[in-house]
């Protein structure tokens, strides 16, 4: 029923696939408009074109282990280790 079809971004001009699989899938979700961007700019659109995030390094509060942070630790605030705040949060 379905069948590959090339599109061009409309950000870049470049050709990507529309595969069988994706229209399918946007079938099934019933979404009606095809993509317009490729894999690349879709994943650019989607960042918001902040680049990579800025990491923090911080000491957890549980275990004493560094632990690394996408946002600046306050005083008066715990942080924990991804190890530890799994084990808060199971």
């Amino acid at each position: 029923m379905f069948q590959d079809r090339t599109l061009k971004c409309k950000d870049c001009g470049a050709d990507f696939t529309f595969t069988a699989g994706e229209q399918e899938f946007f079938s099934e979700k019933g979404f009606t408009n095809e993509p317009q961007r490729c894999k690349s700019c879709r994943d650019a659109k989607k960042s918001g074109g902040r680049g990579p995030r800025e990491m923090f390094t911080a000491t957890c509060a549980q275990c004493g282990n560094e632990a690394r942070v996408p946002f600046r630790p306050r005083d008066d605030r715990p942080v924990y280790c991804s190890d530890c705040f799994a084990k808060q949060h199971e």
